[in-house]
């Protein structure tokens, strides 16, 4: 979703996106003009993908704000059978549809694109629960917890699942007594953090 605090300042001009690894390797994909809408930085997602590389394989995922579809297609790239791209953009809802017929016949896994409000589509009952959650918001505009309160009220979650949430720096956010704070690093005017399900 675009994001119009600092970390994304300016209108995306007509870009590419760099897929950087797995499958998908090296493959480019257009990123839509529309203001605020930037990719994650490759070293941010080689950070976050190194953190997940024994996560992915076989696995339903869920991107949230999908935006760029920076993540989710990382994901897809490098073995997750199935990722849901959620974005309330249209334009750039319709890009990542573009991009998902694109790469259908390159990867074994499938990527299905939703065009709405993320927070509404979480008041839904899901068809079943996802293994990994991306959680990477709009700076600024007080998302990032009513996403983690819902995801934790539905039945979102696998027992063992990850979240990993994109936040600008030191944003705080409460979580349930059974998520681990697995990995965390603040790059920049980002803050990262993975978080593990327990039992």
């Amino acid at each position: 979703m675009p994001r119009t605090a600092n970390k994304q300042k300016k209108s995306s001009q007509a870009g590419q996106l760099r897929i950087i690894g797995g499958r998908l390797r090296g493959r480019k994909l257009a990123i839509a003009e529309v203001t605020g809408l930037r990719p994650s930085t490759d070293r941010l997602r080689e950070t976050l993908f190194n953190w997940l590389q024994f996560e992915l394989a076989e696995t339903r995922v869920l991107d949230l704000f999908a935006g760029t579809g920076a993540l989710g297609f990382e994901a897809l790239s490098r073995g997750a059978a199935e990722v849901h791209l959620w974005e309330r953009d249209r334009v750039a809802a319709r890009q990542l549809q573009q991009h998902a017929q694109q790469l259908a016949s390159a990867c074994p896994g499938r990527a299905i694109v939703s065009i709405g409000d993320s927070l509404q589509g979480l008041k839904q009952t899901p068809a079943a629960s996802f293994d990994g959650v991306f959680i990477d918001p709009p700076f600024g505009q007080g998302l990032a917890q009513p996403a983690l309160d819902a995801l934790v009220a539905g039945a979102w979650l696998a027992a063992d699942a990850w979240v990993y949430l994109e936040t600008e720096p030191d944003l705080g956010v409460t979580v349930p007594a059974h998520w681990q704070l697995h990995r965390e690093k603040r790059m920049g005017d980002v803050h990262a953090r993975l978080f593990k399900l327990s039992a």
